[in-house]
């Protein structure tokens, strides 16, 4: 049986040019972990994660256990980083299927040695990332607090430290000295897990933005000098889009721009046309009315597939190759389309939210700028009841 016309389309060719792309940026001291998170950013965890292990991704990045549990389904050689830590009674799991966990509280490195060690693992054979905060003041540990937790990785532990890692919170500034302050802690930490007498192999830090601005270099740097391998994290680059920098972007992302291909168009067809008269109320509480005789396409999408309901009066869709402003409130599963200047305007007519037609394009971004949020909250809510199609 045929579906409800709300589909996304999925471009996995362009996903995997995009992560060869970004390696090339990269250089040959920095590895990249694809980041398929949150259902992939909403394009689909069972058609990205493939496509990335295809492009040459050996490492995967997913928020938890359970979406680990998914991404080893479809990828069952790959590496997988749990990258909001475990959470208690999930060890078994993530040691059952070879996670690897980033820590930083000591319950999270009880959690993972009682299971290891139940498991029967020898000693310093489960890898974990350490997690510092250098800023962001959100998951991670306390740099000024570092001896308990590196007391844990002892001789006789089955934990060994693989990695340390950090988030960047502002690498999508241009001048970059925030980055240099966190960079410069994170140099400090590292002095001071060797004096422990620690040799983590992978420095886990950066996304998207900092990929594309450059940063790898000075990552690959950083780690060289504690003969460690330099781990970056792109996400929305993956995807296709390039974040924006403020207050002005570097020449190299504006290149990589053009390069980048966008992976994921969402799509809907027009349901049914009416011909309405001058006052008449469109959708709920009548928050628009027609000024003059008009042409409404009603359209197979609204907030329940994840189209904001603040669009509503104030954006437009593509029909035919141009654009429609949308009329009225925006309901659950419907919205409506001003299409009396779009001639022939018929049911079953391809309704474009986000992506191309006809030389016209609507990105995600567009999105973001009309509804007060940014590309990746436009990406994830995108409904599960949406059928993603690989194309």
């Amino acid at each position: 049986m045929p579906n409800r016309p709300c589909w996304v389309e999925i471009s996995t060719r362009s996903l995997e040019e995009n992560f060869r792309f970004l390696t090339s940026l990269t250089g040959p001291d920095s590895d990249l972990l694809a980041i398929v998170k949150a259902n992939a950013y909403g394009h689909s965890l069972a058609l990205c994660a493939p496509a990335a292990v295809r492009s040459g991704a050996m490492w995967l990045g997913v928020t938890s256990v359970e979406e680990g549990l998914m991404a080893r389904d479809h990828c069952p050689d790959s590496r997988i980083l749990v990258i909001a830590g475990v959470f208690p009674g999930q060890g078994a799991a993530l040691v059952a299927n070879r996670f690897t966990a980033v820590v930083w509280e000591p319950w999270h490195l009880d959690e993972i040695e009682d299971a290891a060690l139940a498991a029967g693992a020898v000693a310093g054979s489960i890898p974990v990332h350490l997690e510092i905060d250098t800023g962001m003041s959100r998951q991670g540990a306390d740099p000024d607090r570092l001896d308990r937790l590196l007391s844990r990785f002892g001789a006789g532990s089955p934990l060994g430290l693989e990695g340390v890692m950090t988030h960047l919170y502002a690498a999508d500034e241009a001048d970059g000295a925030l980055n240099r302050e966190q960079l410069e802690r994170m140099d400090s930490v590292l002095r001071q897990i060797h004096a422990a007498g620690l040799r983590p192999e992978v420095l886990n830090v950066g996304n998207s933005a900092a990929v594309l601005s450059g940063l790898a270099q000075e990552l690959g740097k950083i780690a060289g000098a504690h003969s460690m391998r330099a781990l970056m994290r792109p996400g929305l680059a993956l995807y296709g889009l390039a974040p924006h920098f403020d207050p002005e972007e570097p020449l190299s992302v504006a290149v990589a721009r053009t390069q980048l291909m966008p992976v994921l168009a969402w799509k809907s067809r027009v349901v049914s046309v009416r011909e309405v008269a001058a006052g008449t109320t469109v959708g709920y509480n009548g928050t628009f009315v027609a000024t003059e005789p008009m042409r409404l396409a009603l359209v197979a999408a609204g907030y329940g597939d994840g189209l904001d309901r603040k669009l509503g009066n104030r954006f437009s869709l593509l029909v035919r190759g141009e654009r429609s402003p949308l009329v009225g409130r925006i309901s659950m599963d419907q919205c409506v389309l001003d299409v009396t200047d779009i001639p022939g305007t018929a049911a079953g007519d391809e309704v474009v939210i986000v992506g191309t037609q006809e030389g016209e394009s609507i990105t995600a971004f567009d999105h973001a700028e009309a509804a007060g949020t940014i590309p990746w909250e436009v990406f994830t809510r995108i409904a599960a009841r949406v059928e993603r199609v690989e194309v």
